[in-house]
């Protein structure tokens, strides 16, 4: 470790020869990406090795025999270099000798994908709980497409078939190639930050399974599980399946497809409004009607006819009770007077007076009371004798025994 310090610093030399130093003790590595660029020279090639999910490259050199080992690479092929790094002490340069490539086949690729999707499905990323809604009318909808692309076209001419007015954020990039995840994270970073757009349509046409390897890049997937705004993915066709796929909100079969689900139909929407009216009318006028009905039946009843009636029937009920009542005392009444007159006529048979109107008499002693015994008198006693009419005075003069 070299120790400097503003009094005392390290000359280039040393600092160059230091760097060397620690260069070489790194030893042989294996480095993976995409070679985007390749020139061969009399005995030599030189190749730039890019890093797809970020703007990144090294520069690699290596004997034209280890690239014959590989030849014909195809366009952006991905490999694997084993590179030994070296730096130059007289210009400060580093350089990579590739000493081994080797192509990273299909399979591979695919086994590589299997693993992320997994591990990304085990972080939740995939979840059903995390999709959103697409809103029913988007303000503005971004679309992230190839550069004057069928896929463009079609989702705006068919959008705009189904809403005229819907209105587009485009934005243009490479859907292929190294470029690819740089130029679509970024246009997915901006549209994203844009509060007018209310969802975001990625999109291309169909191709081979090397050119849709960008929409399952790592950082890019991660990059539109971490978006607010809703998003559709409009990748291939039917059988294709990205990891973008998974990841979306919503995955459309095509382009055509992306749009129909982005915008609702306005002949649609106006056909529903029209039955949504119509029910309402039906609704309305059944209630109406029913209400109508309701009235007339309550007009039709004689109380409302004729608000007196309701005096009326009461007067008749209560004159219907008077005379019940009137009914039922005169028979009481009557009843009463002939249990009288039959009570008179016994009393009067058992009255003494009546025994008295037969030619009977009644003789009290001097004190009133009535005699029963002419052996209770002596002659001389004064009696009273009370008779139908009037009473009598008398005295005993005579007492007769049985």
């Amino acid at each position: 470790m070299l120790e400097t310090s503003p009094e005392s610093p390290a000359p280039v030399r040393v600092v160059s020869e230091a760097l060397k130093e620690y260069v070489d003790r790194l030893g042989a590595i294996w480095i993976e990406g995409e070679i985007s660029e390749i020139n061969e020279r009399t005995g030599m090639a030189f190749m730039r090795l890019r890093d797809t999910s970020v703007d990144m490259s090294l520069s690699v050199m290596c004997h034209r025999t280890v690239l014959a080992s590989v030849s014909p690479l195809p366009q952006n092929a991905r490999v694997v270099i084993l590179a030994k790094v070296s730096f130059y002490t007289k210009n400060g340069t580093l350089t990579l000798s590739a000493r081994e490539i080797r192509q990273v086949g299909i399979g591979e690729l695919l086994a590589r994908l299997e693993h992320l999707k997994q591990l990304l499905a085990s972080e939740g990323l995939f979840a059903q709980e995390l999709k959103k809604s697409l809103p029913l009318l988007p303000n503005r909808v971004g679309l992230i497409c190839g550069r004057n692309s069928a896929a463009e076209k079609d989702v705006v001419e068919n959008a705009r078939r189904r809403w005229p007015a819907v209105q587009f954020e485009i934005r243009e990039v490479a859907v292929q190639g190294s470029a690819a995840v740089i130029e679509v994270s970024a246009a997915l970073r901006e549209l994203e930050a844009n509060e007018d757009v209310d969802v975001i349509i990625i999109t291309r046409g169909g191709g081979s399974f090397e050119d849709l390897l960008p929409f399952s890049d790592e950082g890019l997937v991660r990059l539109a599980a971490s978006c607010a705004t809703p998003i559709v993915s409009a990748i291939g066709h039917e059988q294709d399946a990205p990891l973008l796929d998974l990841v979306a909100d919503l995955r459309a079969s095509t382009p055509t497809d992306a749009a129909k689900m982005v915008v609702p139909d306005i002949a649609a929407e106006i056909a529903a409004i029209e039955q949504l009216m119509a029910r309402a009318y039906r609704r309305l006028a059944n209630f109406v009607n029913t209400e109508i009905d309701r009235l007339t039946s309550l007009l039709g009843r004689p109380v409302l006819r004729d608000p007196s009636i309701l005096i009326t029937s009461r007067a008749e009920i209560i004159q219907n009770l008077r005379d019940r009542s009137h009914r039922s005392t005169s028979h009481a009444v009557n009843v009463a007077s002939e249990t009288l007159i039959h009570t008179l006529a016994r009393l009067r048979t058992l009255s003494p007076q009546s025994t008295l109107d037969r030619g009977y008499a009644v003789v009290h002693r001097g004190d009133g009371s009535v005699a029963r015994d002419s052996q209770d008198f002596s002659v001389g006693d004064g009696l009273k004798v009370r008779l139908a009419k009037g009473s009598l005075g008398a005295k005993v003069s005579e007492i007769i025994s049985e």
